[in-house]
């Protein structure tokens, strides 16, 4: 089972430490060799996902990002990110929600997944489920193993009701909900170990049954009619 390499958190400390283009110029034969250490991972974890979800991202290389950081309106003008990172996106307009990795050294890698920017008319239709039934979402983020994966359900909230749902609505906490993510972190150690790629993987399993939910609200209308 492909492995992140020790080696590969010793090139992003080194990164870090060196965050400047002539140390990535002298040493990018280094950074090629970690590259491909991360495109192995990602294509392990790929291979799992695809065991039991449809993916459409083809491989480990199209789902991580670019080291190269985009430092045009940012104050830090560090130019490389000291950090691996990707996402898979699921196939089909039936499937919804999004995985997503981050490997950093110093205890800085997590496991996360969700509904990071949805639209005005997904947001809406969300919104509109909840407020109908809000215990089928609530069911779904207090359950044991989602608390033990996840701890809790995150994302950008707003500060009070959203245009249309009254400020006394009893589901209100989920109904300020901007976005919908959960993740869980990861130590070196764990990142390192042979079995991460199952761990990574076991941990975009336990978003399945909230990815399912959204998948059916956003996929029928207010009646339950498919929209697809």
């Amino acid at each position: 089972m492909a492995q992140i390499q020790t080696s590969n958190f010793d090139f992003l400390k080194k990164l870090e430490a060196n965050n400047d283009r002539d140390w990535f110029g002298d040493n990018k034969s280094w950074y090629q060799a970690e590259h491909e250490n991360a495109i192995e991972f990602a294509d392990e974890v790929l291979r799992l996902l695809n065991s039991h979800d449809k993916i459409e991202t083809p491989s480990g290389k199209k789902s991580l990002f670019r080291i190269y950081r985009d430092v045009r309106f940012s104050k830090d003008k560090s130019p490389y990110k000291i950090h691996w990172s990707g996402g898979f996106h699921r196939a089909g307009k039936l499937r919804r929600g999004g995985y997503y990795f981050h490997l950093q050294p110093g205890g800085n890698s997590f496991i996360g997944g969700g509904f990071w920017a949805p639209n005005k008319e997904d947001l809406q239709r969300i919104r509109e489920a909840i407020a109908a039934d809000p215990d089928e979402m609530r069911d779904l983020i207090t359950a044991p193993d989602f608390i033990k994966t996840f701890g809790e359900l995150e994302g950008e909230k707003l500060k009070t009701a959203p245009k249309g749902f009254s400020k006394d609505h009893p589901a209100l906490d989920l109904l300020r909900y901007k976005q919908f993510i959960m993740g869980t972190n990861f130590s070196d150690k764990e990142v390192l170990a042979p079995d991460f790629a199952k761990k990574a993987d076991a941990t975009f399993r336990a978003m399945r049954p909230f990815f399912d939910y959204m998948s059916d609200v956003l996929t029928t209308d207010a009646n339950g009619a498919p929209l697809f």
